[in-house]
């Protein structure tokens, strides 16, 4: 077997740009979250000039499974998850190994925590009318996981490179399931703050964020073009020998 994902030429004429993105994401009900995904999908796969498929490790589908029925060859597997949780570490690749799939799997690091990500999460702030100085909140969704965790705290210090005097550190808060609360943390800045997304899509958790005192709240990443971009240089990443979250080897 080659390197992480080094696709090299075969008797089919396979090569690491033949190789299909597979845009993997939790799954959720709203359906605004579902098209963030195919958008995002859609646009890196355009960028590729690969085939595309997208799947859901939890609540709706396709599941992974599905979503590889049909593929024929390589497949890169991109985590549309900003931290590297239970879903990337456990879930993912138990249910690519259990997909059967024929031939050659790759799984790069999840979207988060990355520079694009910040970058990203600063131009919704201006979106809403923040300018320099002015407090931030940065909002995650929470997790029990302490992977998950230190990659959300250092998520937050991207951002706080971005709008803190000197790039002060910026401390990370959680909507949900850790500490510090993000509620907790607008009522006790009397909701003088803006509060900052730490999310791919709109759901129940931006909304909870929208009912807190803030001066404003931020949009969440979306469908943004350097989202996409991250997209793409993971899945090349991964293609050309760099990090891989997880590898397969055929299970055939």
């Amino acid at each position: 077997m080659t390197g992480p994902c080094e696709f090299q030429p075969g008797g089919n004429g396979t090569s690491e740009n033949d190789a299909t993105l597979l845009l993997v994401a939790h799954g959720t009900r709203d359906p605004r979250g579902g098209r963030v995904i195919r958008q995002l999908a859609h646009t890196a796969g355009s960028r590729l000039g690969v085939p595309v498929r997208t799947a859901n490790v939890d609540v709706v589908g396709p599941t992974v499974a599905e979503a590889l029925r049909g593929v024929n060859g390589r497949v890169v597997a991109v985590p549309a998850f900003l931290a590297s949780g239970y879903h990337v570490r456990t879930d993912l690749p138990g249910q690519l190994a259990e997909s059967a799939h024929e031939a050659e799997v790759r799984v790069t690091d999840p979207l988060g925590p990355a520079p694009e990500l910040a970058r990203v999460m600063l131009h919704r702030l201006w979106e809403v009318g923040w300018r320099p100085g002015e407090p931030v909140v940065f909002a995650a969704a929470g997790s029990s996981d302490e992977h998950a965790l230190g990659d959300v705290d250092r998520a937050a210090g991207l951002l706080g490179e971005l709008v803190r005097p000197q790039g002060e550190p910026l401390p990370a808060t959680y909507i949900t399931s850790a500490r510090p609360r993000t509620s907790e943390v607008c009522a006790r800045g009397g909701g003088g703050e803006f509060l900052a997304p730490y999310l791919l899509a709109p759901g129940l958790f931006h909304r909870w964020l929208r009912e807190m005192p803030s001066r404003a709240v931020a949009g969440t990443l979306g469908g943004h073009s350097e989202v996409a971009g991250l997209i793409v240089r993971r899945y090349l990443e991964t293609c050309r020998g760099g990090p891989a979250r997880a590898a397969m080897g055929p299970t055939a």
